[in-house]
């Protein structure tokens, strides 16, 4: 059995799921999500963006909640993706696409912009007169992918189709959750993830950013640390399996 007893802050549903990876592992874990997921209503300028998918060299998908979310607006529009195409950041998001029977190229190492934009079919689709390039995500986001692409040449566009929001809990709520639980390690998947988890602790933030704190890439690395965390693992992807192995390696705090 680790000595690890982590906090975990994803969606609900992603939250579960991956305490229940963990604890096959031997690995406790108290899910608290820091993330709500809450779908915008698709403007004219965004609806004429999914009628004219098959115009695009590559359709990038951010997230899983963006995926699916994709996925609904198509059927309800009666509209038939494009089979290829199709990138994502992570496996996990793949998978969503991949069931409704669409070509996904993800990096095989590293879930992030990074990983993403050295994967060789993406350089292959940008690498045509005048690429068009569609970022599927929530609101705001990802602006390293939209940079570099347009760096070499792309035109980029968005699809925005959700809000990330900190959902509603009683003051204190985090720091009685580590207490009680006696909580040795924190876990977030996003940059918007930290910044939900650094407004709720408050004036309590101090005190938490001694615990060690589990990222998903070097840019979230380097934005906890700038905010004053003391014990930052990358765990150079958002993924399950990569957690898992951030935690393997690294040393549970002494009770």
């Amino acid at each position: 059995m680790s000595s690890w007893r982590l906090l975990l802050t994803r969606p609900a549903e992603d939250c579960a799921a991956l305490a229940q990876s963990l604890a096959a592992e031997g690995i406790a874990s108290s899910c608290l999500p820091l993330l709500a997921i809450e779908p915008v209503v698709v403007n004219n300028q965004q609806r004429l963006l999914l009628e004219g998918l098959q115009g695009f060299q590559a359709i990038i998908v951010v997230s899983k909640p963006a995926a699916r979310l994709l996925l609904e607006q198509l059927a309800d529009a009666g509209l038939q993706p494009p089979v290829q195409g199709w990138f994502t950041v992570g496996e996990a998001t793949a998978a969503v696409l991949q069931g409704a029977g669409l070509a996904v190229s993800f990096p095989p190492r590293g879930d992030d912009s990074e990983a993403l934009l050295a994967l060789p079919a993406l350089r292959q689709a940008v690498a045509v007169p005048a690429p068009r390039i569609l970022i599927v995500r929530g609101v705001g986001g990802r602006e390293l992918l939209a940079e570099r692409l347009a760096e070499q040449g792309a035109s980029v566009d968005y699809l925005e189709l959700y809000r990330r929001c900190l959902p509603a809990y009683p003051v204190g709520t985090l720091m009685r959750r580590i207490e009680a639980e006696r909580l040795n390690g924190l876990v977030v998947s996003s940059g918007q993830g930290f910044e939900h988890l650094q407004q709720m602790a408050g004036a309590d933030w101090p005190q938490l950013a001694r615990l060690p704190l589990f990222v998903p890439s070097p840019r979230v690395a380097d934005q906890a640390r700038a905010a004053g965390a003391q014990q930052v693992v990358d765990c150079r992807g958002a993924s399950a399996m990569a957690l898992l192995a951030a935690v393997q390696r690294s040393a549970a705090p002494a009770s």
